[in-house]
Parts: structure tokens; sequence; C-alpha cells
């Protein structure tokens, strides 16, 4: 979902090809676990197929007041409701259908006004406080089909924006807000089949031989430990969920987030790296967001620019928890492999079997978003996954030439890209980083000045999951069969 090269294009495949890389990037494709002609992970989760009946883009102008992105796809049918929209191009290079690299991929899972003073992306001070948007849930959908689309309770269901191994991802126009949705639909059937597909092996080791290594969650457990994150994740650097639709009548289920129109931060590999300046802007949102994460005792496991999206407020929103892990105590101790392999942090990916933290595999990849931002690339490229572990692993981190960068943020991507886990910097350090913090005249705000407690319980997730164990079976309908939400 983003990470590639990507050739210009004119016309209208450009604004097709423009939207569904933007939308694409909440990382909505589900994709079994596959392995290379080495036996290594080689999970396509965001190989995503995508749809090509999108021509063209319309955007509606920033509302302060709700402060989220939305794509307004224009399609004949909708010229009714749209025809106020002014028609705006979009120039950000488009994404072609392809596999995706080593810098893209992920494994291990299924997948405020900027004018408010003091709260803009450019300020110093907290993040501001929104209103609370609890998620909505409903547990009855009601399906009927139209002459120009599928109506699923208050959504009309139009494009196909995205299609992966377990579903679709619909743009949905809300009738109750008036608003655009990406709304992604899963089949539960098919994510309880990928649960006895087979899976990478454990890694050698005391953990593994003993027994101790836990069990992997299944692909349908995951979406609901993923929905009971979301659930209590409120901050303006961390991507909303809106809604759950999930009927235990139904084999879909409807996951409603915000539709985030100007899509990733950026594409890797990317010919036009940020400045300095506008890198430091971006990542003191991505540092508030994985301290609010850390907070709440979540670990990302996956930060790469795709999965960094940009809202019209200018700030940084950190998506996609297919493959978070919840911990307790003050950090977690992971074992597994996950995420995608041109961030994953060396210790991850040594199969000695020890136990790492969580904290500091968040850090490591925010290093190599950190490098991707400013040179366009990552610090570390191979063809083969092997090749890539055994950089990751052995290689410096090189600086190249022909983009010159001040020594206080070379000192902090090596500080984040140290390979001992035990001396890499930490969150709050990076806080007081000269760089980031302009020597402290800039300071970041405190941690009690963004961030309050939540909690996702067991219970909570058991609930969600209650919900489906009822056993998928026909949807209640009005009429008609609900055309094009199958997975």
């Amino acid at each position: 979902m983003g990470d590639s090269p990507a050739d210009i294009v004119d016309g209208g495949t450009d604004t097709q090809t423009e939207l569904v890389e933007r939308v694409a990037a909440i990382d909505v494709s589900v994709v079994p676990d596959r392995r290379d002609q080495n036996g290594e992970d080689n999970t396509e989760e965001n190989d995503t197929v995508f749809s090509d009946n999108i021509k063209d883009i319309q955007r509606n102008g920033v509302s302060s007041d709700v402060g989220i992105n939305e794509f307004l796809p224009s399609q004949q049918s909708e010229d009714t409701h749209l025809r106020h929209v002014p028609k705006r191009p979009l120039t950000r290079p488009g994404l072609s259908s392809r596999k995706l690299s080593l810098q893209e991929r992920s494994s291990g899972g299924y997948l405020a006004s900027g004018n408010t003073p003091g709260c803009g992306p450019y300020s110093t001070g907290p993040s501001p406080r929104i209103i609370r948007r609890p998620t909505i849930e409903s547990n009855r959908v009601s399906i009927s089909d139209s002459e120009d689309c599928v109506q699923l309770n208050q959504y009309k269901l139009q494009s196909e924006i995205g299609k992966g191994s377990y579903g679709v991802v619909k743009l949905a126009y809300n009738e109750n807000d008036d608003k655009y949705y990406a709304m992604k639909v899963l089949s539960k059937k098919k994510l309880l089949k990928q649960y006895g597909f087979p899976r990478r092996p454990p890694p050698r080791g005391s953990k593994a031989s003993s027994g101790e290594q836990p069990k992997p969650m299944a692909p349908l457990d995951r979406v609901y430990q993923e929905i009971a994150i979301l659930k209590k994740l409120d901050h303006i650097n961390i991507v909303k969920l809106i809604e759950v639709l999930d009927d235990p009548a139904e084999d879909n289920l409807y996951m409603v987030f915000d539709l985030m129109r100007k899509g990733p931060v950026m594409e890797v590999p990317s010919e036009q790296p940020f400045s300095e300046e506008q890198a430091r802007l971006y990542f003191r949102d991505i540092v508030l967001g994985i301290e609010y994460l850390h907070y709440q005792k979540i670990i990302h496991r996956d930060i790469k620019p795709s999965n960094l999206l940009l809202g019209d407020d200018g700030h940084v929103k950190i998506a996609d928890f297919g493959v978070s892990n919840q911990f307790e105590g003050n950090d977690a101790q992971l074992s597994s492999t996950a995420g995608t392999p041109a961030f994953m942090a060396p210790e991850a990916i040594s199969q000695t079997g020890k136990s790492f933290s969580g904290k500091a595999l968040d850090v490591w990849a925010m290093g190599i978003t950190l490098y991707c931002f400013v040179y366009g690339k990552c610090p570390f490229i191979d063809e083969y996954i092997l090749g890539l572990h055994n950089r990751i692993k052995t290689k410096p981190v090189e600086f190249p030439e022909e983009a010159q960068i001040s020594e206080e943020l070379k000192d902090l991507i090596l500080r984040m890209l140290d390979k001992n886990p035990e001396t890499r910097i930490t969150v709050p350090e990076i806080k007081v980083h000269p760089w980031l913090s302009r020597g402290g005249a800039e300071p970041l705000p405190l941690e009690e000045e963004h961030c309050s407690v939540v909690e996702v319980t067991e219970e909570e997730v058991k609930n969600s999951q209650q919900r489906s164990r009822q056993g998928p079976g026909a949807a209640r309908r009005v009429r008609g069969r609900g055309r094009g939400l199958r997975g």
C-alpha cells in the first residue's frame, strides 16, 4: 500500500489510481501467510487488486468542525447529489496493480482545524483535544439493492476501491451525516478457514523447544482484537474507527473508517524526499501517536510511511492495527515475527527464540521511517528476504552524499537504528532530542498533556467475538441480494 515506485500518468488514469492508492493506505486487504522458495515468511496481506471503475475524484472543502478527509469519486450515477462538489485534480503519482516489495509487504497478521491558534500542525503545544466520537456498534444489518448502489443500513455503498483475499473495501456514503467513509468488508467464513492454513514454524530456541511459544491468534480473533483496540483509541494522531456492523446472521463483518483523502504521508521509494523541516513536523506527530499507543499499552508493530495518513488538518494519523499487540506491565515481551520486512528490527528476525521489547520494535520502525522521509528510500534494501535480513542484522546505516542532512538528524537516526535494543533510544528520549525539539526551543507536550488511560479487556474482545459465533448465514435483506458485497 504504497511504498513502491509509481509512474506518473496523465488524465483520468492519474486520478483513478490516486484514489485507489490513498484509500488502500488504510491497509484493508487480508491475505493468507505465504512462504517464498527459501521457506521464509512472504506474506502479501497488502497485495491488493484494485477496481478499474473509478474515473475521477472530487472533494469537499475542509470542514474544521469535523477534521476528517474524504474521497468523493465522480461517477455518472452520483451526479445528482455531488453536483455541488468542486473538482480538484490530484497530482501525486498513481500506483498500478502489482505485487508489493519487501518495503511494503506486512506479515504476521490478516490484515481539528489547522487555523486554530496553538493547535495547528506547526504548533509546539499539545495536540488539541477533540470531542470524542464513540465507535458505534450495530448487530443488525439490513441490505437492499437500488439501481445505482447497495444500501447497507444508512450507508450507500459505491465504488469498490480495494480487494483482498478476505473481502473488499467500498466507498460508503452515510445518509445520516452526508459524509463519505471507507468501509472494510471482511468475510468471517474466509477468516475462519485461514486459521487452518500452515504457518511459519516457531523460531529455534529455548522458548520454542520448551513449548512456551504462544499460540498464534486466529485471523478472525485478530480482527476482533483490532476492533477492540481501535474502539478505545481517541487521539488526533490515530485514525478513527467510526462504526462496526457485525450481524450474527451475516457472513460479512463491516468496519467503517474515516476516509483520508490525502492518503499516505509518503510513497516509498520516492524521488521527492522531505526537507528536514517537513520531516520534523511529520515526525513530531508520529512520536506523539506512538507515545499515546505505548501509554495505552499497545505496540503497533507495523509503523511505515504507508500506514501514516495525512489529514486535512496537517496532522499525521497512524493507521492499520492488524498486527498490533497489547501488553501488561511496562513493556511487551514479544517472540513472534510480524510487520513489514524492511522495517523489522534485527532482534525480531534473529530467530534465537529469545523475547524482545515491543517498544524498541516500534522505535526501530520509526527510525526506518524517518530515514525514508529524508532520503526517499529504506536504509536496508535487498531483492530477497534472506539478503534483507542479513543487511538489517549486520550492515551499518549509510547516509547518501547526494542528500545532505544535519549532524543532529544523523545522530537521531543512528540512535533509533541501534541494532542493540538494550541501548536503542527510547520514545521519551526521542521527544527531548535536540533535532526534534530544536535544542529545547520547541518542546513536545508532556505525556500527561495528550494521553489518558483506556483499557482493552479480554471480556470486551470476547463480547465482540460472541456476536459472530452464532454462525454466519443469510443477511436480513429488504430486497435483492446485496450485489457486490461478497468477499
